[in-house]
């Protein structure tokens, strides 16, 4: 039986309401790795660094895709509680619209820039041109790219989390056939490349199969058709969506300076290793993540309906959840340490060695990880979009650079990886705190 926004959420139904956005972003977390392990074992170690070292700068310019994904579906899914189809329906459109010209815009900004930015971080020589190559060739899509995000937070608003794993499966189903294809049976010096269009290919898929969808008439909550623009709800959007960009703008910021740290204190194998790390976190984080986009419309619709009673069980049953998928995690992590770094690196014994060592220290982060992501996305979902982003803000980047530019002159190479540890217990503290403070205001305790 499908399952409603305004239901009556028990541990069961919330898991699986859930259930296929977390699978949908650990899907798409998947085939990310996918890139990586091919590049690794095919193309070689210098282009899986120069992948690594420019990944953050590509991933600021897909932002505009969770700001108003995430932003505008809390936007949406409140006005669907308060009972306004037909102007949740024309919210969703402008989104839409926007983040598609946004993406156009931000494309042609990023491959400008590319090649100065990549010499900042420090890339010379083969370096350098793997990563602008690789760089432009995924940015070429961007607009596809940014849809995509955006669409991942509004399947669960529309009632049709299954939508988006199709999708997500899709793409990733896209992304392996074309890395087999291209990264296997190029010649050496086309590899690189081949990995850069089979990425930007799949999310070409991820982006227009919901489009095409959305526009049709179908049988969910939302539908794309005509719009008009308001400056108001654009911003507005943009203000609640804010934490979403401050995270992931200041991730890729602060990406930059763990490989600035990293060439320093290890050379290429230190951002090799740390690039092994952040494929494999991926996939842990996405579950929190995904967890986060699927119940966020569930709180913005009851805040919505004023239902404070559902709204106060829904966040009881978040925390023992993710608390439950934090040990799950870190346990994994520290289980899985060998096999994954013998995985991507193992025709590298010493850069393996310090990628088993750096990744044993870093799953201790999952223990608080959930409670920070999940913290920032509750109040994005109640819209308010000021505190979502002073968590954000905190966690992404005031507690990382402190911890990372101060623990690696104490400690050296093992600072880095402890630095990401101290960065999150210190969000998770922060979370809680505001979600204490806040009691009042939301009707949520």
């Amino acid at each position: 039986m499908r399952i409603q926004l305004s239901d009556h959420f028990t541990y069961k139904k919330l898991i699986r309401f859930t259930l296929p956005t977390i699978a949908m972003m650990i899907v798409s977390s998947v085939y990310g790795v996918v890139d990586g392990f091919f590049v690794s074992n095919f193309a070689g170690k210098t282009p899986f660094a120069a992948i690594n070292l420019i990944m953050p700068y590509i991933m600021i310019f897909s932002t505009v895709g969770f700001i108003f994904g995430t932003g505008g579906s809390a936007i949406v899914a409140k006005t669907l509680g308060e009972g306004k189809k037909e102007e949740a329906n024309r919210y969703f459109s402008l989104f839409v619209y926007v983040t598609f010209f946004l993406g156009v815009v931000f494309g042609i900004v990023g491959m400008a820039l590319v090649r100065p930015v990549a010499v900042l971080l420090g890339a010379e020589g083969k370096l350098l041109e793997d990563a602008v190559l690789y760089t432009r060739l995924v940015l070429a899509v961007l607009p596809f790219n940014t849809l995509m995000f955006l669409f991942q937070a509004f399947f669960s608003t529309a009632e049709k989390p299954q939508l988006g794993l199709v999708t997500t499966i899709s793409s990733g189903v896209m992304n392996i056939l074309l890395d087999a294809t291209l990264v296997l049976f190029l010649p050496q010096e086309y590899k690189l490349a081949g990995a850069a269009v089979a990425t930007a290919m799949s999310q070409v898929v991820g982006g227009v199969i919901p489009l095409v969808y959305f526009f049709r008439k179908n049988e969910s909550l939302l539908r794309i058709g005509k719009t008009k623009f308001d400056g108001r709800i654009v911003l507005r959007a943009a203000a609640n969506g804010s934490s979403e960009f401050m995270t992931n703008v200041s991730m890729s910021v602060v990406g930059m300076l763990y490989n600035v740290q990293l060439m320093a204190y290890g050379g290429e194998n230190g951002v090799a290793a740390y690039g092994v790390m952040m494929y494999v976190s991926m996939i842990f984080s996405a579950l929190f993540i995904g967890y986060s986009i699927g119940v966020a419309p569930i709180f913005s619709f009851h805040d919505g309906a004023e239902n404070y009673e559902e709204l106060k069980g829904l966040l009881k049953r978040s925390v023992v959840i993710i608390g439950a998928f934090s040990l799950g995690m870190v346990v994994a992590g520290e289980i899985l340490a060998v096999p994954l770094a013998k995985l991507f690196v193992g025709y590298d014994e010493a850069l393996m060695e310090m990628t088993v060592s750096g990744f044993r220290i870093f799953a201790i982060s999952f223990l608080f990880m959930g409670y920070a992501i999940f913290g920032s996305g509750f109040f994005t979902a109640l819209n308010d979009g000021i505190t979502s982003a002073v968590i954000s803000f905190l966690r992404t980047l005031v507690f990382q650079v402190a911890a990372v530019l101060l623990l690696p002159s104490l400690i050296g190479i093992h600072g880095i990886w402890y630095s990401i540890i101290v960065a999150e217990g210190m969000a998770m503290v922060l979370s809680a705190f505001f979600v204490y403070i806040k009691r009042n205001q939301h009707y949520y305790l």
